[in-house]
């Protein structure tokens, strides 16, 4: 068991993720948090972790969420 991974760090993550699928298929929030829970353990990161990253990476511009329709 490792120490918790940071907010910052799966923030990164999920944006090179975000980046490396772009025009190949959109993600959706819960199955970018899916393979970061996936990628460092249960353990490190969890459902509060990922949301916190989502929004950090929303917040700051970085990402933004398009729905069906419009964005």
């Amino acid at each position: 068991m490792g120490e918790p991974v940071s907010v910052e760090e799966v923030a990164e993550a999920m944006l090179r993720m975000i980046s490396d699928a772009q025009g190949v298929r959109k993600l959706k929030p819960n199955d970018v948090s899916k393979a970061m829970i996936e990628r460092f353990g249960p353990e490190r990161c969890g459902k509060d972790t990922c949301k916190n990253a989502i929004r950090q990476l929303v917040d700051s511009g970085r990402c933004i969420y398009t729905y069906f329709g419009g964005s």
